[in-house]
């Protein structure tokens, strides 16, 4: 297994040259959030392939140039810390050209074929009747102000700048976990909340779901492609190109095309971190699954770690027996993770209350991530679809994995 503090220090001293610009994005833009950042989209759909400027043809990102992202529910909107609500317009960034014959072919994230059969007309993640019941106690009780406070500190906890890209890693140890699903959330969360570039990196080639979570029309670079491809000299606006374009600042690159059997090395994995890690304030990294080599990998170099396991008997003595074995590892492996219980059923009758108590007597932070109709249905997240709970809990677990990974280096 890879050493991830080494690899992690080479970057540093590969852009030793550059030290004045340590704390600072590309162009001498410092990797620090204002105090709010733009608002979600209501919807992540993304607009067919094109070829643009000639060059490495624009990845199925986001119609519209100067298209800015706006949202009707989703997200609460930002506020400041005098808890004054404030906007700001998403940054855009287009890539420079490139020689169109150096592209591969860009193939669809979801078959054609099967659009009319899996399509799904998205429903709220709390019944009607829920929502009434929520609205109602907020109107005869005094909770609004409560709320704003909350948001205030959930908000400046999400914006602290930082020095160099963090790396936020998220696993499992069985598949069905909701590992991608919390993937996409602490994503979009991060990318609502602050300013700095947010990537989405997938590392599990073997048919990961991150794409059609985030709603991605195509995908046509990989991984393993950008290990090879992204050099020190080249800008924001280059590597951008050979990425999907997502909402608010965001952009995805998927660890394959769909194809089966496709693998991803733990040396391109590095190679391909190492090259990105510059460009970006975050990076959320969406794993194979406990013990596959790259994730290892990806959780030995990540700032912070996220573990999810699904909220049932087996999910948790798993999880424990696991986070026994992580104890006998150097101390900050366990101190900077989040275990994340994810509700797959309505009152499933496992004592939550209990379950975390016993799993934060190894040192862990955990969090209950609720469960949620709108991401059970599967399909790309509609942030105003999710119940307000899920959003409540989401910026949680995203808050506290961030301040984690503050922590370290």
């Amino acid at each position: 297994m890879s050493n991830g503090d080494g690899w992690q220090g080479d970057v540093l001293r590969d852009l030793r040259g550059g030290a004045q610009q340590g704390a600072q994005g590309p162009g001498g833009q410092a990797y620090q959030a204002s105090a709010s950042g733009p608002g979600l989209p209501a919807q992540s759909a993304q607009a067919p392939d094109v070829a643009h400027g000639g060059g490495a043809p624009r990845q199925a990102g986001h119609p519209g140039q100067g298209q800015q992202a706006g949202h009707q529910g989703g997200w609460p909107q930002q506020v400041s810390s005098q808890g004054q609500k404030q906007q700001s317009p998403a940054a855009t960034y287009a890539p420079r050209p490139q020689p169109p014959h150096s592209a591969p072919g860009s193939r669809p994230v979801a078959d054609d074929g099967l659009a009319g059969a899996v399509r799904l007309k998205p429903q709220h993640g709390e019944s009607f009747g829920a929502r009434a019941a929520r609205a109602l106690r907020r109107t005869l009780s005094s909770s609004a102000a409560r709320e704003v406070a909350e948001v205030t500190r959930t908000a400046q906890a999400l914006q602290q700048p930082v020095t160099t890209g963090r790396q936020i890693a998220v696993t499992s140890i069985r598949g069905g976990s909701g590992k991608s699903t919390v993937a996409a959330l602490l994503g979009t969360t991060y990318a609502h909340y602050r300013q700095d570039p947010v990537l989405f990196l997938e590392a599990d080639p073997a048919l990961g779901s991150l794409p059609l979570r985030l709603g991605a029309y195509a995908r046509r670079w990989t991984t393993s492609d950008i290990a090879d491809i992204v050099k020190p000299n080249m800008s924001l606006l280059d590597v951008t190109g050979y990425l999907v374009q997502l909402p608010n600042n965001a952009w995805l690159l998927p660890a394959s095309k769909g194809e089966i059997g496709v693998m991803l090395d733990s040396r391109a994995y590095e190679r391909a971190v190492v090259a990105l890690r510059r460009y970006f304030g975050l990076m959320v990294i969406d794993c194979e699954t406990l013990p596959a080599e790259v994730a290892r990998v990806a959780l030995a170099a990540a700032h912070g770690r996220v573990l999810t396991t699904p909220a049932t008997p087996e999910g948790i003595h798993s999880t424990y027996a696991v986070l026994q074995w992580m104890q006998g590892l150097p101390r900050h492996v366990i101190a900077g993770t989040v275990v994340v219980l994810t509700e797959l059923v309505p009152h499933s009758g496992l004592n939550l209350s209990e379950a975390v108590q016993k799993l934060q007597s190894t040192g862990v932070c955990v969090q209950v991530l609720p469960y949620d109709r709108h991401l059970a249905a599967g399909g790309p997240v509609r942030t105003e679809f999710l119940a307000a709970p899920t959003r409540e809990a989401a910026s949680r677990i995203a808050a506290d994995v961030f301040q984690l990974s503050q922590t370290r280096y």
